[in-house]
């Protein structure tokens, strides 16, 4: 099982909804070390012809689990120092640590890159901004507010295809200026702190020359207030983890759940008395479908407050976990 397997019908033990009092089921305070975010805000831009200069290159190459050589087929359309290559790319989703792993495991020696260079893509490396030229001062007219000023340096992976068509990766860091307000809070023995949370992903790209690229790249920042405290905090005591649920039983539990006997799509249709046209109906031992059918449906659909099983009828306890059915209409 896990917390939210409908197997687990404990919900009073398991993280997420609270039905009924909230305050039912609180019986200590614990102190706790966590990150106390105290202001934070985001910006998103699109940079235009950001010029951006490569390093740490490696060529993609297969890893340890791929058979065959790697090589792929492609076209490619060359006129003077410019290439436009048509190559199934094998360097999405790998990271740029992955690609120096499988380089330094290649059997055979490596490759450099050739002639002009094709922009593929480009997407941040981490999630973790790094700031420098950090600026804060504090407004007399604002209290707890200051003005800061600094710069976000976002990491980049860049993938590019060289005239031979091998596929490469380079790292490389795009920096955002920031001017921004934020709540700051007063002096004290432990400091606060600025951190960033950044994401950025390539519209487009083209080579310049000596490993660099004009992009154009849409960027998210989030700059974040914060310090390391010790807090009280109410909680219904410790969580009683459930045994894990193997995946494999799965396919006996849905079979299982099926119902015993088929089931009629008629059920829920009733047949009239008599038919419009004369003809034989139910009531009377002809054929079913000869008279006209009035359908019916149940007066109610009730929801399980617990594993979200939908049925229909007026059952108040969830066939599946036991747990309370809530009306849907």
């Amino acid at each position: 099982m896990s917390f939210y397997s409908y197997k687990n019908a404990n919900s009073q033990a398991c993280p997420g909804m609270v039905n009924g009092n909230i305050l039912s089921g609180l019986n200590q305070r614990v102190c706790v070390q966590v990150k106390n975010i105290y202001d934070s805000c985001m910006q998103q831009e699109q940079l235009d012809d950001e010029r951006v200069v490569i390093e740490n290159i490696v060529p993609v190459l297969p890893g340890s689990d791929c058979l065959g050589t790697g090589n792929r087929p492609c076209s490619c359309d060359c006129e003077g120092n410019r290439c436009n290559c048509d190559c199934p790319p094998s360097g999405i989703g790998i990271t740029h640590q992955e690609a120096v792993e499988n380089a330094e495991n290649a059997p055979g020696p490596l490759p450099r890159p050739y002639g002009a260079w094709t922009f593929e893509s480009c997407r941040s490396s981490t999630t973790a901004g790094r700031i420098s030229n950090l600026s804060i001062e504090r407004m007399s007219d604002r209290p707890q507010f200051a003005r800061v000023r600094c710069t976000v340096d976002v990491p980049l992976d860049v993938l590019f295809l060289d005239q031979r068509c091998q596929e490469w990766m380079g790292q490389t860091v795009v920096k955002v200026d920031k001017d921004i307000l934020l709540c700051i809070p007063d002096d004290s023995i432990i400091p606060f702190t600025l951190e960033s949370l950044v994401s950025a992903i390539c519209v487009s790209g083209s080579y310049i020359g000596n490993c660099a690229f004009d992009i154009t790249v849409c960027v998210t920042v989030v700059l974040k207030v914060l310090a390391e405290v010790d807090i009280l905090i109410p909680t219904y005591g410790f969580c009683q983890v459930p045994p894990c649920e193997e995946f494999a039983e799965q396919i006996c539990d849905e079979f299982f759940s099926l119902p015993l006997f088929p089931q009629s799509s008629c059920a829920f249709e009733q047949v009239s008395d008599a038919s419009t046209d004369g003809t034989a109906t139910a009531a009377t031992g002809g054929c079913y479908s000869c008279g006209p059918v009035n359908p019916v449906r149940p007066a109610r659909m009730r929801q399980c407050s617990n594993c979200g099983t939908t049925c229909a009828g007026d059952s108040t306890l969830c066939p599946r976990c036991g747990a309370t059915m809530t009306t849907l209409n």
